[in-house]
């Protein structure tokens, strides 16, 4: 990492990072300018940005969100969404923080079985109708969703792409995730409904008056097409199936949400145009402005040189070194989006495992997970999920800014961090 196009690299991440923080420059903007100055630098080319699978842009993630973008442009019309809102919030009787913690769970359990950034697409809709109902802010209430998305989807091997990475290098099972991963999962997810009670009080404001209103509304009267609806859950539900047989079917979700999106355009009689429009096109160009800035780190050695570093801090302490590894890698999931990042660090923790004797618990595999996985949540751009929820927010005129995202999320990355290295240490040296 000695030659100029590393630190030019460095120096292009470093400012455009600072530009997306500061939030003087529209973060696509910034992202695209950074990919563009990337390219001019030679940090990286077009073959590497185009069709590298190691560290160009990422096609599975930018047609998985697509896919499913477009499918849940399509179920907005059938009034489904209107339906769930009401439901929501009458089954919590209107009180807010009954209604955070139904979604929160909800957010958390299909997270587990979904990838989180489908979760999130079709909770962030509902969430922003009951806020709308109950006269609430609903940045509080998404913020505390994508961080549950993010932590439930920590819990099952398709729950979150890192897993899936993880899972093929290492050999891991979908039922090796939830023995190891999901009590954990689940003890998080209560720690998170603590915190979001604490950190988001002045949030829960009732409103009797308007409490009322809703508790005597319908909610069948809000379904508009039953006949789409039914299309529309038909398809949605192959595509969670296709989701989950991934390990079976060998399909990319990318490929299954794509194909579930053709075939529901196809069969209903919806406008193609219309569906398009609701496609979040503003956060696909971030996403691939970002996935290039990485990938001139990558290809420039200093992602390498970085994980390296790690590597030989390790040494052959395994206790040591997975919780080094499992911290190491939230602090640098919320700095790096946490898909390329795993990426680089599986070569080198199936290097670190094989030196130890291969642990037959797969420690260091579990604390890389951990770390990738809730470090995520402690910046506005640590997960895909984040990303999507602040691009949703920013079109219905309730914007989420990158610092009010992030005040809140290093709480949280570090309460669910510290428990998880409290976890690593009790479960597979204290207690093994």
């Amino acid at each position: 990492m000695n030659d100029w196009h590393s630190w030019a690299a460095i120096v292009v991440f470093v400012g455009a990072y600072a530009l997306i923080i500061s939030e003087k420059i529209h973060r696509v903007a910034v992202a695209l300018g950074g990919a563009g100055l990337m390219l001019a630098i030679g940090a990286t080319d077009d073959i590497s940005a185009f069709y590298s699978e190691d560290s160009g842009i990422d096609w599975n993630v930018i047609f998985l969100l697509m896919g499913m973008m477009m499918i849940v442009g399509v179920l907005k019309k059938t009034g489904m969404f209107e339906y769930l809102a009401i439901w929501a919030v009458k089954r919590a009787r209107a009180r807010p923080f009954r209604v955070m913690a139904m979604l929160v769970v909800i957010t958390a359990l299909a997270s587990a079985l979904l990838d989180n950034v489908t979760t999130v697409l079709l909770i962030a809709p509902v969430t922003l109708l009951v806020c709308e109902r109950l006269a609430l802010p609903a940045a509080p209430f998404l913020i505390a969703e994508v961080m549950a998305s993010n932590i439930g989807g920590t819990a099952t091997l398709v729950g979150d792409p890192p897993n899936i990475i993880i899972a093929s290098r290492a050999g891991l099972t979908f039922n090796d995730f939830v023995v190891h991963l999901a009590p954990l999962a689940a003890v998080l997810v209560v720690v998170l409904l603590v915190l979001c009670r604490v950190m988001f009080r002045r949030a829960f404001a009732y409103d009797g008056d308007r409490a009322a209103e809703i508790m005597e509304l319908e909610e069948r009267e809000a379904i508009r097409d039953p006949r789409l609806l039914v299309q529309g859950l038909i398809v949605l539900a192959m595509v969670v199936a296709g989701f989950v047989l991934h390990p079976v079917l060998h399909y990319e979700p990318s490929v299954i949400a794509l194909l579930g999106a053709g075939l529901l355009v196809a069969i209903s009689a919806v406008d193609t145009q219309d569906v398009l429009a609701d496609v979040e096109w503003p956060t696909l160009a971030f996403f691939a402005g970002l996935f290039i800035m990485i990938g001139g780190l990558i290809d420039t050695g200093v992602v390498d040189e970085v994980s390296r570093s790690l590597a030989h801090l390790i040494g052959g302490n395994e206790l040591g070194g997975s919780l080094t590894l499992l911290g190491g890698s939230a602090v640098l999931s919320g700095v790096v989006d946490n898909i390329p990042y795993v990426a680089t660090m599986a070569p080198i923790t199936s290097t670190l495992v094989r030196d130890m004797g291969g642990s037959s618990d797969h420690v260091m595999w579990w604390a890389l997970a951990l770390g990738a996985d809730l470090g995520g949540n402690a910046t506005a751009i640590g997960a895909s999920a984040n990303v999507v929820v602040l691009g949703i927010a920013e079109r219905n005129r309730q914007p989420i800014s990158f610092w009010q995202f992030t005040k809140y999320g290093l709480v949280v990355t570090a309460a669910t961090v510290a428990i998880s290295l409290a976890y690593v240490w009790l479960r597979y040296f204290a207690l093994a």
